[in-house]
């Protein structure tokens, strides 16, 4: 489960493009932020992509993406040029591909390598799922998690999405801002599609007219569609979205956005809100925003913005240029499944299930010093020259690395003001010991 979107300088203030994306997934699937630079590579050379193998290209982009860190492909990511993917699982009526293909983060991750334009990375995901399909589990430690996947795909100068169902697609160029979720969003209103779309559609009778057609009513799994709760989120984001002169601290509030201030994390069913939390139910028992990425594409400047931690609320974005080296190696450890309290992800995570024992008041006095630390990176950011963005990377996850430890020596002689229910706190006591967090 995931929320993406992306605002077009038409509705921005500074005339940037602006691209955000949580990614929910399972509680404690580690999610890495990883840049890998641009390289030249041999005429016979193959990907070890996630279930398969494909044929390498001549010469492959850099890249800054986050990974959940037992697949090759990713959730997020932008590379060297500007382009920004985000992807997300839907449910179609098309019958799933359970072995072999391309998952839909490998498509993501190949799209940044190989193009340098938006409408170039959906040309090549086409391609690719025309050839190998898509296809595998997206689980972790669910092994029978099948979808097929939606993509948001932008550069400093247009945004496109696309959506699929098995082999067939459609696209549609975005005018001023789009949000998808987890469900299809297209109607009979698109720029491409595959040339097939329609004619399957009326041969399986899910249209009897071609004027008739509609993507979204035509091809939906309309159970699966419903419980994900993405009509919600979507309007959600559509509603952030229209206020006038979109603004980059306005994505970080969209993507910790719980829909109103009292929020609860131990008192809804569905997974209903952007900025998602497990929880005990069926519906949220994988649904954790796990990572958090924002894009700020000027025509002087390309800025990533990326927390590199479980749910957003509780974190930091910190920003993140193309260049060498640019980003710290606190990232990978030897046991990323288990708890590493010298992994970045698993150390803010010891805060996130503090703050998650009486949610309430203890988010409340996080936010005050993380808003402190945030809105300084983000007056730095917009002055700090070439040479001195990785160190200013660096000094922004090392200082946040200082401060969530302060925070949790804090917490722990912190009375619980507001217990959670019982339910709750069991599923999350369960979630602790099974990576040895207590």
């Amino acid at each position: 489960m995931c929320d993406t979107f992306v605002a077009l300088p038409s509705v921005t203030r500074d005339g940037s493009m602006i691209f955000g994306k949580n990614s929910d997934r399972e509680v404690s699937e580690v999610q890495l932020l990883e840049h890998h630079p641009e390289c030249r590579h041999d005429p016979d050379e193959m990907v070890e992509c996630t279930y398969i193998s494909i044929p390498q290209v001549e010469e492959t982009q850099a890249i800054l993406i986050s990974r959940p860190f037992w697949m090759w492909g990713a959730e997020i990511g932008a590379n060297e040029q500007g382009v920004v993917i985000g992807n997300e699982a839907v449910w179609t009526k098309m019958p799933f591909q359970k072995e072999g293909g391309l998952t839909g983060m490998d498509l993501l991750r190949l799209a940044l390598e190989r193009r340098s334009t938006a409408r170039g990375a959906l040309d090549t995901i086409t391609e690719l799922l025309e050839k190998y399909g898509q296809g595998g589990n997206g689980g972790y430690r669910n092994k029978a998690f099948y979808y097929h996947n939606s993509f948001l795909i932008a550069d400093p100068n247009e945004a496109w999405v696309l959506e699929t169902a098995g082999h067939l697609w459609v696209a549609k160029k975005v005018e001023d801002y789009y949000a998808i979720s987890n469900g299809l969003t297209i109607g009979s209103d698109f720029d491409l599609m595959h040339e097939d779309l329609i004619y399957h559609a009326m041969e399986q009778g899910w249209v009897k007219k071609k004027a008739d057609f509609h993507f979204a009513n035509c091809y939906s799994d309309k159970f699966y569609t419903t419980f994900s709760a993405c009509k919600a989120r979507r309007g959600r984001a559509h509603e952030l979205l229209r206020q006038k002169s979109y603004s980059l601290t306005d994505a970080f509030d969209h993507l910790r956005d719980h829909g109103h201030n009292d929020y609860r994390p131990d008192t809804h069913f569905l997974m209903d809100q952007v900025c998602a939390h497990a929880g005990a139910s069926p519906a949220r028992q994988a649904a954790q925003t796990t990572a958090s990425l924002v894009a700020h594409l000027t025509p002087g400047q390309r800025t990533y913005w990326a927390t590199a931690t479980a749910s957003p609320c509780t974190s930091i974005f910190k920003p993140v240029w193309f260049g060498e080296n640019p980003l710290p190696t606190s990232f990978i450890g030897e046991q990323v499944d288990l708890f590493d309290d010298d992994i970045f992800w698993w150390h803010h995570e010891e805060l996130h299930r503090h703050i998650l024992q009486d949610f309430q008041h203890r988010h409340e006095l996080v936010r005050k010093e993380f808003d402190t630390l945030e809105q300084r990176w983000r007056k730095e950011a917009a002055v700090v020259n070439d040479k001195g963005q990785a160190t200013l990377t660096a000094e922004a996850f090392d200082l946040e690395r200082e401060i969530a430890d302060a925070l949790i020596a804090m917490l722990e002689t912190e009375t619980v003001q507001l217990k959670p229910r019982f339910p709750y706190r069991h599923f999350w006591n369960k979630q602790n010991k099974l990576v040895g967090l207590k």
